[in-house]
């Protein structure tokens, strides 16, 4: 007997479940396009941030989100603004541009804050410095009166003024646990992948020296006294240079570190001194150098007992086995382009 047709029916549904494939593969590739959009094409290592509370939060971001996250946070500890203001910062820069320093937006909308030059914010080049962004966001955060006290989307909103008033509100958690790591808050919760960004061409303590002046402000280094003998170079600093590092890391009364370097075997460690009882601050900075890993081209951080290594986001810090003692200690891959 020849073969039944298809029914109707039998039809109808092979029609609705070619349609409903092409529709779930038509989602996936727009969604691909905006986050294309959004961050220009640029992918790249993996970072992790997790709650320091054992509550299972999380939230995972790029490389390049880390660190423009981590220049946020700096600035504005550098400016003397509280935890909460730089969750704030955080929030509306996830918002805006989900932490891509992007060039376009809505009409003349630029960069982290999506800051318009026609609205005094700065010129273009200004803008798409994140250092500046973020300076310039904190600026007008600190006229907001009682901004500690208003609830997060009303006091971003009052510096942004957007047309999406309650966008904020969602964004709150991921801020609130990149805040209290980037801060010093929590303590190794903070991993990133680490591999390095072959575009970039200076690395070694100078490079981190400088990024650290980027971020924090020139307080950050109140002497730079340097010792590069491994990896092909030659030493640059005298032991007086050394000598006077060493006596301002034990002094208490210094407030911010100062920062040497060594090299031995092809790499180059740049130890930040952190006086007593100022973890905070240490984590601040250990953080900072895990979120500046790929660009710096960063192998390992060490502090407080507890080191990080490049390799994966999901490793998390491990204890060392030694007596805590140093400050914190930054290892890259070598001094090249010195």
């Amino acid at each position: 007997m020849p073969e039944q047709s298809p029914t109707p029916k039998k039809r109808r549904r092979g029609r609705l479940f070619r349609f409903s494939a092409a529709f779930v593969v038509l989602l996936a590739v727009a969604g691909y396009l905006v986050v294309q959009y959004v961050t220009g094409g640029r992918g790249g290592p993996g970072c992790k941030v997790v709650s320091g509370k054992d509550d299972g939060q999380e939230f995972e971001f790029t490389q390049e989100q880390t660190m423009n996250a981590a220049t946020i946070a700096a600035v504005g500890t550098g400016r003397g603004m509280p935890e909460r203001a730089v969750t704030i910062a955080l929030a509306t820069a996830i918002q805006e541009s989900q932490l891509v320093n992007i060039t376009h937006g809505d009409r003349d909308s630029l960069g982290l804050f999506q800051q318009r030059p026609s609205q005094g914010w700065g010129t273009e080049k200004q803008i798409m410095d994140p250092t500046y962004a973020a300076s310039v966001f904190y600026e007008h955060l600190a006229k907001v009166d009682d901004y500690q006290k208003l609830p997060l989307t009303v006091a971003a909103q009052r510096v942004q003024r957007s047309g999406y008033p309650e966008a904020y509100a969602k964004h709150e958690p991921d801020a609130t646990l990149l805040s209290a790591a980037l801060t010093g808050q929590s303590a190794a919760t903070l991993t990133c992948q680490g591999l390095p960004d072959t575009t970039v061409t200076t690395t070694g303590p100078d490079a981190v020296r400088a990024a650290l002046v980027r971020d924090f402000g020139r307080e950050v280094l109140k002497e730079t006294g340097a010792e590069v003998t491994g990896g092909g170079t030659t030493s640059k600093s005298t032991s007086e240079s050394k000598a006077k590092a060493e006596s301002k890391s034990k002094d208490k009364s210094t407030a911010t570190p100062s920062p040497s370097a060594s090299a031995t075997g092809g790499s180059s460690t740049v130890t930040l001194p952190v006086r007593s009882g100022s973890t905070k601050t240490g984590w601040q900075l250990a953080h900072w150098a895990v979120a500046n890993s790929s660009a710096l081209h960063i192998d390992r951080v060490s502090y407080a007992g507890r080191e990080w290594a490049a390799g994966s986001a999901n490793d998390p810090w491990h204890s060392t086995g030694t007596k805590a003692a140093g400050g914190v200690r930054i290892q890259t891959e070598g001094p090249t382009g010195q």
